[in-house]
């Protein structure tokens, strides 16, 4: 991208973030209101919207932490492209997180970089950002080495491939909130996976998409590391775990199958090899 292109995009992001913030912070503040008065907790579908998401992650994760609050205002993201649409961008540039930015693709990582030290919000103190191919041998120490371990608010992953393998492998953050992408053809009675390989990558030739795994596997998963599901966002590709001592009493377990209204069970996927987990 040439300086005049990522100049062209600066003001653009600037121009919306200086709205999007006075807007979202009026938004919290009535997500508080609601608390105190004791109404009922809202679902995930009706909060949703997109600032730099791709779906209405944004919405979902303003309103989680207008519910449970915020302790490190610290977010990692694993294979966030460039950071602008991602899950993480909106918590960094409107609100003033830190973040760790990992991707494995250099040219988006450079790109990336040389935005969020232009951006009005963010040129002070823009996240960190790192060029790296993430398997489960080396994820820790990606982030260990970025000053991110222990603590966050928030831990994203979407690395279209081996997200099952990467988040059971991670052991030196304890997110407070995660998000992950998953297969949603998949119903809630199968806790599968793509088998794991370091050098996995998404074919997008072929339809459906072989990749990830089945909400089931996150969910056992996550129980397994004390974590609970609390919702996906309408599109059913981004499901959000809670920890289990953040507050089970406003945001409470969903079942599975409440984000799995696509699901298609006989799906014959041709011989590409699912493992059970």
């Amino acid at each position: 991208m040439s300086e005049a292109e990522l100049r062209r995009l600066k003001a653009r992001i600037d121009d919306r973030a200086s709205l999007d913030k006075k807007l979202q912070i009026l938004l919290a503040l009535g997500y508080r209101d609601r608390l105190r008065a004791g109404q009922a907790v809202l679902p995930l579908s009706e909060v949703e919207f997109r600032t730099f998401s791709q779906n209405g992650e944004d919405g979902i994760l303003q309103y989680i932490f207008a519910v449970i609050g915020t302790h490190s205002r610290r977010a990692v993201e694993i294979c966030a492209g460039d950071g602008i649409e991602c899950n993480t961008a909106n918590l960094i540039i409107n609100h003033g997180w830190r973040g760790l930015l990992v991707d494995g693709e250099k040219d988006l990582v450079r790109k990336g970089t040389q935005l969020y030290a232009m951006l009005a919000d963010t040129f002070i103190r823009p996240p960190a950002f790192v060029h790296a191919w993430i398997t489960a041998d080396n994820v820790n120490q990606v982030i260990q080495d970025s000053g991110f371990a222990g603590e966050l608010d928030l831990l994203s992953l979407d690395l279209d491939g081996v997200d099952y393998w990467i988040w059971k492998a991670i052991e030196c953050v304890q997110p407070r909130v995660l998000v992950v992408e998953y297969n949603g053809l998949w119903s809630d009675r199968h806790a599968v996976s793509v088998p794991y390989r370091p050098d996995f990558r998404l074919d997008f030739s072929r339809v459906p998409l072989y990749c990830g795994a089945s909400l089931g596997a996150f969910v056992k998963l996550g129980r397994a590391r004390g974590y609970r599901l609390i919702g996906c966002e309408r599109n059913e590709v981004n499901a959000f775990f809670v920890r289990g001592d953040v507050a089970p009493d406003l945001l409470p377990e969903v079942p599975a199958a409440q984000c799995l209204s696509h699901a298609i069970d006989d799906y014959d996927w041709g011989g590409r090899v699912w493992v059970p987990v």
